[in-house]
């Protein structure tokens, strides 16, 4: 679909951009951590921002129909919950 200004947005392409600005926070939430710390820093929102926009622009890429963009994007949505699963299991453990 096309962007033209004047044209109706549909549905898809402000989905598409909502999947590209949660994917894009996680690189604000760590920077934002770095300066704080002044060392760098993956806050664990950086994860959990990873996973909503991958699985928003996974949705995006498979109503696209781009097996490269939903290669890439299952792919990371796959790192980023094993990250997660091993943050929770090292909390469990240390209590």
């Amino acid at each position: 679909m096309n962007f033209h200004l004047g044209k109706p947005v549909d549905f898809w392409l402000i989905f598409g951009f909502i999947g590209q600005i949660c994917f894009t926070m996680r690189f604000v939430v760590q920077w934002y951590a770095t300066e704080k710390k002044k060392e760098s820093v993956i806050p664990i929102s950086f994860w959990f921002y990873s996973i909503v926009g991958s699985a928003i622009l996974l949705m995006y890429a498979i109503y696209r129909m781009d097996p490269v963009f939903i290669l890439g994007q299952a792919f990371g949505f796959t790192v980023y919950l094993r990250n997660l699963h091993f943050l929770f299991q090292k909390r469990g453990n240390d209590h």
